[in-house]
Formats: structure tokens, sequence, C-alpha cells
């Protein structure tokens, strides 16, 4: 699997507040993004298990495919996902360890539109966005990610020598339809 690149990090502190841009941020083992909604204990999902809310990421021409497939304005704060990326097969990580920058994730399920972002952007995404909504990832070793940071897949071995759990303990990814 190919390496990517981050290009562009998004949070919010409140649930349906507009997203703001940061050149760099913290991702907090078992929290997430630091100042993120979901961080700090709202968003709209926070009824979600907690590996499952942590972090989102999607990659930049799945945002620009649903934009042209809706013919509207569509960008990657409209997403609603924390982090942007090219370069690197996102579903193919969901079950996988993988790193942005020096912070250890596990992709965690893929995630699926919803119809909350309808009501945000004013547009119909549900179906553009089914097989390109990104993924949903827990923080297992955190630090601090800046653009520009290398997006790669890390070995079970690399992963387990970094402390992430394995065996019994390893996390289980939720394969959801679409």
């Amino acid at each position: 699997m190919d390496t990517g690149s981050l290009l562009e990090i998004w949070m919010t502190p409140a649930a349906a507040a507009p997203m703001r841009r940061a050149p760099s941020a913290r991702l907090v083992p078992g929290i997430g993004l630091e100042g993120d909604r979901y961080a700090l204990g709202g968003g709209t999902w926070a009824q979600y298990p907690d590996l499952e809310k942590q972090l989102t990421l999607i990659d930049r021409d799945d945002v620009a495919a649903v934009g042209a497939e809706v013919g509207g304005p569509f960008t990657t704060a409209d997403t609603r996902r924390n982090l942007v990326t090219t370069g690197v097969d996102l579903p193919a990580l969901v079950g996988r360890w993988f790193a942005v920058g020096d912070a250890l994730l596990f992709g965690m399920k893929r995630c699926p539109p919803c119809t909350h972002l309808e009501r945000l952007t004013g547009l119909r995404l549900v179906k553009a966005m089914v097989h390109r909504g990104g993924i949903n990832a827990a923080v297992f070793g955190g630090g601090l990610v800046t653009a520009g940071a290398v997006v790669r897949p890390v070995p079970d071995e690399e992963a387990a020598q970094r402390g992430a759990p394995t065996g019994a303990d390893r996390p289980v990814p939720r394969i959801v339809p679409g």
C-alpha cells in the first residue's frame, strides 16, 4: 500500500458549529484531536463507541468527486472530517494500524454520510458520499500532526513495538455496509 500525505486539519469545539482549519494539532491517545468536539465530549455522534469517534479522515479527491456529482460547492470543511489526505487508500486502512506523522492510529470503520451533513450543507450528499465518506480512526499513539505529514500503513510488528494492543486486546473494526 502506498503512502500519502496529510493536506488539511479541521476541528470545531461544538456540534454543528463551523469547522476551522488548523496548521497543526495534537492527537491524544484514547481521546482524539485535541480541541475537537468529540475530544471535548460533545459532537452529534457522541453516543458512538469511544474508538469510533476519536478521529475522521477523508480523501481530497473524493471530496472533489462528491462536489462534482452533487453540482454544488462542496469543500473539505463541509465534510466535517478532521483530516484531509491524498495518495492513500483510506478504506484499505480499516482494520489496520497506520501512522499520520508520528501518531499511531487504527482504522475502526468506514465513515458513511448522514442526513445531518445534508441539513448543515443543504446538499443531497448521502448517495454521492456512500463510498467516499472517509474513515473513523482511534488514536493509540499521540503526537503533533502538521499539514504535509506522511500517512502510511504500519505493520503489526511495528505497532506492537510502539505499544499498540495485540492479541485479544487488539481493536476490532466495525464493518459498515456500503
